[in-house]
Formats: C-alpha cells, structure tokens, sequence
C-alpha cells in the first residue's frame, strides 16, 4: 500500500521532474500535510522537526518527546508505525534527527520499527576549503555559499537542512589557507549571522584561522606563542568571539606546511602553538583541531609520507585536553588509494581526528562519478572508530543549483554524513538509499546505479594509477596525468617523477625496510605485510616497492602486463557506465538531471582514455625496452 502511494505522488509529480535541477538533494519530499504533531515548546530544533513531520509524514500522528533519562547525546529511539510515530531523545537536535530518519524510512519505502540510535562521533564536522573572496580551493561547484557582507539566509538554511537530514554537526566556514581578515570585527559579525543561522538545526560553526593573525593585522610584533602579548592577543580574540557566538565550536588550525606560519617560525612546537590557543578557547568549551598535514624544510630528504609521524610522535601527550590532532585519512594527500596514515598508530596519547576529502580534488573533480564511501569504509577496515575524536570531511558544496556540479557528487557528501553518524553502515546501503531518495525507488534502477556506485572508485583506481601508484597528476590542479613531471624549481617530493621512480630498472617507492622504512611507522601485522613483497596487498605493491617490469604478479602477469590490464580495465568500466546510463536510465530520471550526468560521463570516459593512453605510453618507453 505504501509504495502505491509513493507511486501515485511520484506520477502526480511528473510535470515538476521534468525541471529537477538537483538542488533539492536528497531531501526531494512532497507534501502531505496529514499528521497531527506533538510536539514540546519553546525550542526553535523542535519547532522545525514539528514543521517537517507536519508538512511530509504521511501517517497519521507523531509524537516529539524530551526524556532526560537517555543518553546524554545527539541519539533518539523510534517507536510506532507507519501511521503513529513517537520519536523521543535526551535533546532537542535528537528529535530533529529523529524526525528526518523517519522521513528517510518513508521516503525509501521501509516500515517505521522500534529503533535506537546514537552518534559514534561526538564531531562531524564539515571542512570548507572557502576563501573570503568566494573563490573554493579544490572547488568544483561554483563560488562559495559563504558570501560575506551579501549572505543569502535562505540558501544557507536549505545547506543547514540538508546537514542536519544526515546529522553533521559542525561547520568549519572558511579555507585552512586561512586570511588573518576572517578574525577582524566586521566578519566576525558576518560569521555570527550565519551561526544563528545553523544553530536551530544543530550545527555549530568553527573557523580555520592563521597562526600569524595578530601580527598580520599589526597589533602585535611577533606571533610566537611563548610571547605574552601574543598570549593575550588570542586571549581577547576568543572572548569577543564568545561574546557574538557563545556556542562557536573552535579553530581549525594549518600551521608550518605549504608556507603557512606557524609556530616552528619562532624554534617553537606544534605542542607549543596549539596550547596556547587551547588555553584561550578553554573557559569556553572551546576546541583546537591541530592539522597533522606537515611536511618541507624540517623533513629534507625524508620519505614525504613519513614527516608527519616524526612531526608529531615526539610531542604525543603534550597538548592539552581540548587539542584535537586532525590527520588526513592517508599519509600523503587524498590519493585515489593510500594506505592508512601510521599517525593513527603512533599517536595514542593525543586525540585523533581524522581528515577525508569530500570533494574530488584527485578524483576526477566534479567531473567523474566517483562515490567515495568504499575508499572511506577501507580506512575503518584499519582504523577503529573508537578511537577517534571526530571526524571530518572537506566539503565538496558550491552555489551551482546542484550544490556539487556533479549530480551524483551530492552522494558523496550525504555518504560522508551516514558514516560520520554511523561507520559500520554499508556502502552499497548507503547507495541504495541516496538513490532512493535522490531520483527515484524503481528496485532496476537503483540495483544498477548502486552498483556502478560501488565499482566507481575502482574504476578510477585503475585507469588512473591502479597497483600502488600514486601522485602522477598535472602540476597544481590535479587534473588529468602528467608522470613525466618535473620542476626543478620546486621540491622534487611535488614532483610524479618522485613518486612513481619509473627507470629501465622497474617502477614503485621503495619505502620497504630496505628502503625509506616508512613500513616501520605502521603497527604489526601491517607492518611486516608491508615490508615483505610477497605478503604486500597487490593494490599497494607500488607504494611500497619499486619492482621490475617482469615482477610476476599473484595471477602469472607480469607487472607491466599487469599495469596495462589494470589501465585497460578502467577504460572498459567507465565506457560501460556511460553506456549504461545513456541507453537505459533515461526512463527512470528527469530530463534535465539525466543530460547533464550523460555529458559528465562522456567527460569521464576522454579522460579515463588520456589516463590510459599517457601514462602507458610513458611507461612503457621504460618497460618495452
């Protein structure tokens, strides 16, 4: 009876799918107007929960209650069914979260059940990589949503919306290359309308900021943290900003890599910089999320990959309570395969919370249909979630109408939610029901496109750098390959030629025991699995080995056989998915959305080719001969 239902909107709705655009996200609900709500007062959370269930339960009654006797989190329990709900939480965000799993439930068409569910993150934070000019760093979308002194509310509200639809709770406003402007009064300001903004839907606003901010602005001459001006600069920063935003959640701090300062401009520790700071946000409640992404001039000669566990091991234990270390889910930069970062091992003493990229800086950008949540889910195959902080996600969200330029890049951000909320959630689950929501509950489709959801990173693997290979993109952009690049007059570790060591001898990094020993930073068993060649997981053998050209591979290949295999295969698969798409998806999605992916995967299948073609022609002057 339910998906009848759903069927007959769905159809009544055919006029307005032809105009879909894809900005209503995953949030594409039609109005039914037929549950009475009760609902507490008084609480601007629970007044939207109450609106949302009002507007598009399609049962009959629903019931929002406060028990204090629940765990002290953002969780709720469900109880009911189909047609009478009573949604009950320790706080007012759990029941608007609560409200929203209910209308996930109805909008892919499963039975309302007893239910209980808690955050395993206290912290989910989205990261946007946004600079005071509205330009993105790694945007593929558009300009920022952040437009200051000219916010447009509802915009950002409908960005709140959809936030708090998969329980992300933290919003970090602005680039880690972070402007000393964004700490001035005026922004400030900007920053405080925007927070008001988020706070009814449970999202608390962070900043990134610059070390050297004081100075910068000339109101100190120094920026070292032992300086007591300094100290009492940051000081009084913190409580003007407390004073305007008395919940803002904290800083998000790049210091000392890729020319930020920090505090190593001063013979200064990380530990050193990030306490002071901690000190100054502490009678607030306030946080410190520490950047583990340091690499240059303390680190000449060492492997790139290693630098950040030898930054930070010797200091473990030696920030205070609310520093949180931030590390990149693998230990170079967002690769379309790493393996885990060895921070996660060695730093036990400190907070760990741990980076992903949403937006596909090295995948494709907003161009390819890559879902990320099997490369994330991988990383917890290694990394334990209880041993987490937080978790969180550089943001992929821009003004297009779409939000994410790709249509099914929007999946990649309500993936990062689901699993920032629940980690043992599975990818293909997670597909299923973005799908679902998304376009549309025929059980073909959604089996299909889930699929190559699935196979879509993979795919990317390998027509990019399948087996271990890694960092072989054009200079700066990273956008399409380039394994012949060299720059003499940039450090050779932001150099492919570095990363892929390619010569008539074989191909790899050699960062085995005979090597750099970054096998050594990783705890056992992965550690000796690394170092052997034989016991390696072929999709890293690159990584950690240089190899020659005749390696025998597991299968009888040969290892440039099996490099040409692997580029081939990518091709094929992203040739299929466009086929797919084109000839059999059309019955199933809305015109617009329909063209528009259509012509990204064309996109996709030309540069999935010049991966290939480049890089095996490269190669392959080395392994033919």
């Amino acid at each position: 009876m339910k998906r009848f239902l759903l069927t007959i909107i769905t159809a009544l709705s055919f006029m307005n799918m032809m105009a879909e655009d894809g900005h209503r996200l995953w949030l594409r609900y039609d109005v039914s107007g037929t549950a009475q709500v009760e609902a507490p007062a008084g609480s601007p959370t629970i007044s939207i929960a109450k609106s949302e269930l009002e507007n598009y339960f399609m049962g009959e009654q629903a019931m929002l209650r406060i028990d204090p006797t629940l765990p002290d989190d953002d969780g709720f329990t469900i109880s009911g069914d189909d047609y009478r709900v009573i949604i009950t939480a320790h706080h007012d965000i759990g029941l608007l979260y609560g409200a929203y799993e209910v209308l996930r439930l109805q909008a892919t068409d499963n039975h309302i059940t007893e239910q209980s569910q808690h955050p395993k993150f206290k912290l989910r934070l989205l990261n946007h990589w946004d600079n005071l000019d509205g330009s993105i760093e790694r945007g593929y979308a558009g300009g920022s949503i952040f437009e200051w002194f000219h916010l447009d509310e509802n915009l950002i509200r409908e960005y709140a919306r959809a936030n708090a639809s998969i329980g992300i709770n933290g919003a970090v406003l602005n680039n880690v290359n972070a402007s000393p402007k964004m700490l001035t009064k005026e922004y400030l300001k900007e920053v405080k309308k925007i927070a008001d903004i988020l706070r009814p839907y449970g999202v608390r606003v962070y900043l990134s900021i610059n070390f050297a901010t004081p100075m910068a602005l000339g109101q100190t001459t120094t920026a070292d943290p032992k300086d007591n001006s300094v100290r009492r600069w940051w000081k009084n920063k913190a409580r003007e900003i407390y004073r305007l935003i008395p919940d803002f959640g904290g800083f998000l701090v790049k210091a000392n890599s890729e020319g930020q300062p920090g505090p190593g401009d001063y013979q200064r520790s990380h530990a050193d910089g990030a306490n002071m700071l901690a000190d100054a946000l502490e009678p607030y409640n306030g946080i410190v999320m520490w950047r583990c992404f340091v690499y240059g001039a303390n680190h000449k000669g060492e492997d790139r990959v290693k630098q950040a566990v030898s930054e930070f091991k010797p200091l473990d234990g030696k920030f205070h309570k609310n520093v949180i270390l931030q590390t990149k889910n693998g230990p170079l930069d967002f690769q379309p395969r790493e393996p885990y970062s060895p921070v996660f091992d060695q730093i036990r003493e400190t907070p760990n919370m741990v980076e992903f990229q949403i937006t596909q800086e090295y995948l494709g950008q907003s161009k390819h249909l890559v879902y990320l949540a099997p490369m994330w889910k991988e990383f917890f195959q290694y990394i334990e979630p209880d041993w987490l902080a937080g978790i969180a996600g550089v943001a992929n969200i821009g003004k297009d109408a779409n939000w994410c330029g790709h249509h099914f890049s929007q999946a990649n951000w309500y993936a990062f939610g689901r699993l920032a909320w629940n980690p043992s959630l599975s990818s293909d689950q997670i597909a299923k029901e973005w799908l679902e929501q998304t376009f549309n509950l025929d059980e073909n489709f959604v089996f299909l496109m889930s699929t190559v959801m699935e196979e879509s990173r993979e795919a990317c693997v390998s027509y990019m750098m399948p087996l271990g290979l890694h960092h072989i993109f054009k200079f700066d952009h990273h956008y399409g390959p380039e394994p012949d690049g060299f720059k003499a007059d940039y450090p050779l570790e932001w150099c492919p030629v570095y990363y892929h060591q390619a010569d008539k001898d074989g191909i790899g990094f050699n960062r085995s025991s005979t090597g750099t020993d970054a096998v050594s930073q990783y705890r056992e068993p992965y550690a000796s699995m690394y170092d052997k060649v034989e016991t390696c997981p072929e999709d890293l053998l690159l990584w950690f080995h240089h190899l020659p050209w005749d390696y025998k591979m597991k299968d009888g290949a040969t290892l440039w056989e099996s490099l040409q295999y692997h580029y081939n295969q990518g091709v094929i698969m992203t040739e299929t998915y466009q086929n797919l798409w084109h000839n059999k998806m059309r019955a199933y999605v809305d015109e617009q959305r329909w063209r528009e992916v259509d012509e990204r995967l064309k996109i996709q299948v030309e540069n999935a080719k010049e991966w290939r073609d480049v890089c095996l022609k490269y190669f392959g002057q080395f392994a033919e001969k």
